[in-house]
């Protein structure tokens, strides 16, 4: 279920979600929906997904998930 195939679809449905309140506050809509919602392990299978060229990924989607992965890499961010 955590193929890369279908976390991009189920980011991308997020991504849908938050469509409508603008890039502004998508992005970081998304982004906290992925770090509260998704196992360590879906995270870890995106952000290399991301990290090889994110193949699929709607801007918006995209743009949370760099910003997630740069405050993840942060000690101490969880």
């Amino acid at each position: 279920m955590s193929s890369p195939d279908r976390l991009v679809y189920m980011a991308n449905q997020i991504g849908t979600f938050f469509r409508s309140q603008g890039h502004d506050k998508a992005v970081p809509g998304i982004a906290e929906h992925i770090k509260k919602f998704w196992d360590p392990r879906m995270k870890r299978a995106i952000f290399a997904h991301l990290d090889a060229g994110g193949a699929g990924l709607e801007p918006n989607v995209r743009d949370a998930l760099t910003s997630l992965k740069r405050t993840a890499s942060l000690p101490g961010a969880r």
